[in-house]
């Protein structure tokens, strides 16, 4: 649910039933950040497209990096509903609470194990302070076995998650426990 009208699942025909039914399928079920995208199935696409690319295409960032820095980046940005969805997977490759607890907090990143630490901190810069990024602060993620192809990827999930934090809040889309779980695996 959120602020504007949403075409149901159940409701749905055309395009939008067919990317609803292709979720279904694959991810068990369809998030509420999609469903608010309804009334522009196209967008909707796009914005599904990006996702997969981004959090399950081929990378040499982990899924637990890219997880990590989705949650980094909500909560920067104070995103309840990124933060608490990307936690929830990020539990599957983590079982760490005192980890977990500094990612989701954004806090004492600096005391992760060094790649981590630097992937998440760079997330971090990029989106609480995006004019005072240099060049040098790629060569501390080249220092630690990034590649350039690693930078785009992190920097691309990073603008992504600044963007779908902001259709989250700014059209109020909800999020509870049972909206949260019941996703196929990855």
């Amino acid at each position: 649910m959120s602020w504007i009208d949403e075409i149901a699942v159940d409701e749905a025909d055309g395009k939008l039933a067919g990317i609803y039914d292709d979720l279904v399928e694959k991810r068990g079920k369809v998030a509420n950040i999609l469903k608010v995208h309804s009334l522009n199935p196209a967008a909707m696409q796009g914005h599904l497209d990006l996702y997969m690319t981004l959090m399950f295409g081929k990378s040499g960032l982990s899924r637990l990096e890219r997880e990590a820095i989705a949650v980094v980046v909500s909560a920067n940005n104070d995103c309840d509903y990124c933060v608490n969805h990307h936690l929830e997977s990020l539990r599957r490759y983590l079982d760490d609470e005192e980890t977990l607890n500094l990612l989701a907090t954004a806090d004492g990143l600096e005391t992760l194990e060094p790649r981590l630490s630097n992937v998440v901190r760079h997330a971090e810069k990029l989106t609480t302070a995006p004019g005072a990024m240099t060049e040098s602060d790629l060569g501390e993620l080249r220092a630690e076995g990034l590649s350039d192809r690693d930078i785009l990827d992190l920097t691309l999930i990073t603008a992504y998650f600044n963007f779908v934090n902001r259709i989250a809040m700014g059209l109020g889309v909800e999020f509870s426990e049972q909206e949260m779980r019941g996703y196929l695996d990855d």
